[in-house]
């Protein structure tokens, strides 16, 4: 008799992940890693039905067992049907709107109810028995420090206070990231919940969505600038902002990211907070290393007076002292890159 499958897992043979947020870069790279790892999977959109939202992760089916739920940040039962009967959540989703005159209300409060939303599922579901929340390395690295060479590690938290009191661009990503993963610990401890952290840096890599993630975007603008492409000189001054605000830029190939999510989730030894990051570097500095890779590209090396060299990096020492070890450079990362945005045509 043929075997088949089915969405209903026996939980003495098949382990069930539930990814939170499917429709997103890392979420559908996490997707497609999970059954090819043959995970029966469950993930959560927003919005099911927009066919063009979860146009992406439909092919990933033939793949293995994978079904779609809708659910909402904001709506804590909508993740009790997902959850249930999983054996590991990954909590990737985060709600993202940079141009947001309401932060307080668009992005952070959003972003703790989530959390603590998806984590009361996981209570009810008593099934869970490891949860690996999708944080930031913007949770860590902004702070009023003036010394350079600094090294952060897990140890290190983003200044909040500093963050809400000065008002920079786009600081109300970073404290949601922040007071969300604070807010994931303090309910983890209360509730008993088996919870890590994954940090990772600017995330690039070829994607599976459709439209192109904002933050591949930012970490090829040096060599989209030359094409004059609309709004890529807001995408520059973000890459100059970025380094300004958090201190360097670091930089993490998307299959990395996943692979260090499931890494962190199946080692037993495994706890805490894990920072993934391939490579630190500066915009000057990754401007001349593109320009010397990909010559064909006009890369500008001239900034003026911007710092040359990064004010800090981020360490991945703990991640990699786990065991796990990185498999993409700051070469093989832009090479697939680049060779994603020839293929839609941004680059010639």
């Amino acid at each position: 008799m043929a075997a088949t499958t089915t969405t209903t897992a026996d939980p003495e043979t098949k382990k069930v992940a539930c990814v939170i947020g499917g429709t997103g870069f890392v979420a559908s790279r996490l997707v497609k890693l999970l059954l090819e790892k043959g995970y029966v999977v469950r993930t959560t959109v927003r919005d099911p039905d927009n066919k063009k939202r979860i146009s992406h992760l439909l092919p990933l089916k033939e793949l293995g067992d994978l079904e779609i739920f809708a659910a909402d940040l904001t709506d804590e039962e909508s993740f009790d049907v997902p959850i249930a009967g999983s054996h590991f959540v990954f909590l990737v989703a985060t709600p993202v709107n940079f141009a947001s005159q309401d932060p307080e209300n668009d992005m952070i409060k959003p972003a703790v109810q989530g959390v603590e939303n998806v984590l009361k599922a996981c209570v009810k579901a008593k099934t869970v028995k490891r949860v690996v929340l999708t944080s930031s390395a913007a949770a860590v690295t902004i702070n009023k420090l003036k010394e350079t060479d600094l090294v952060l590690n897990e140890e290190n938290w983003t200044d909040v206070e500093f963050l809400t009191a000065e008002k920079p661009p786009t600081w109300g990503y970073p404290v949601s990231k922040t007071l969300a993963e604070r807010a994931a610990w303090k309910f983890a401890e209360e509730n008993n919940i088996d919870l890590v952290t994954v940090i990772p840096s600017l995330v690039a890599g070829r994607p599976l969505t459709v439209d192109t993630p904002s933050s591949i975007n930012l970490a090829v603008s040096l060599l989209t600038g030359g094409y004059k492409c609309a709004g890529n000189e807001f995408l520059i001054n973000g890459l100059q902002g970025m380094q300004m605000l958090s201190g360097s830029i670091s930089i993490t190939h998307v299959e990395d990211v996943c692979r260090a999510h499931v890494f962190v989730a199946e080692k037993e030894s495994a706890a805490g907070r894990f920072i993934c990051c391939a490579a630190n570097t500066s915009v000057v500095e990754l401007a001349h290393f593109l320009k010397a890779r990909y010559p064909q590209y006009n890369v500008h090396t001239e900034f003026g007076d911007f710092p040359e060299k990064a004010k800090l990096r981020i360490s991945s020492e703990k991640l990699v002292g786990e065991g796990f070890s990185f498999q993409h450079g700051l070469e093989e990362i832009y090479d697939e890159t680049v060779e994603y945005f020839k293929g839609i045509g941004v680059l010639k």
